[in-house]
This record gives C-alpha cells, sequence and structure tokens, in this order.
C-alpha cells in the first residue's frame, strides 16, 4: 500500500514537473517573440534613419534641445537649493 502511494506522489510530483516546465517555457517563449518584434522595430528605425537625413537631423536637434534644456533644470535646481 505504502509502494502504490510512493508511485502516486511520484507521478504527481512528475506531473507539476512537467506542467512547471511548459508555462516557464511559455513564458520564455513569450519573452522571446518580445524581443524579436523589439528587434525588428530597432532594424526597421535603422533602415528608416539611414535613408532619410532630415530625419537624423531632426532627432540630433531633439537631442541638443533636451540636454540644453536638462542643463538648464539644474541650474535652476541648484539656485533652488542655494536658497
Amino acid at each position: 500500500m505504502a509502494e502504490s502511494e510512493s508511485q502516486e506522489g511520484n507521478y504527481d510530483n512528475r506531473g507539476n514537473k512537467v506542467q512547471n516546465f511548459k508555462m516557464d517555457m511559455e513564458e520564455l517563449l513569450e519573452e522571446m517573440e518580445k524581443l524579436t518584434v523589439h528587434a525588428a522595430w530597432m532594424a526597421y528605425d535603422y533602415v528608416h534613419i539611414q535613408t532619410n537625413p532630415d530625419l537624423h537631423n531632426a532627432m540630433q536637434h531633439l537631442e541638443d534641445v533636451f540636454l540644453m534644456c536638462k542643463e538648464q533644470m539644474e541650474k535652476k535646481w541648484q539656485e533652488v537649493l542655494m536658497e
């Protein structure tokens, strides 16, 4: 009797391990799908930027303006802290 209960316990553990494995594999597959989509969009953006120099110039200008704004905000924040 104890032997059959032990076998049932092993079967249940094996079933749980298989179920956990399936769930882990599904999660990994979903993550891989997300990464694949992200990589595809990155490639699309790269090609688009390389073929459209105006876009690159606009993005560079936007980054420059952002950095100037950030610098001004840091200066103002330091002034506020000094008061």
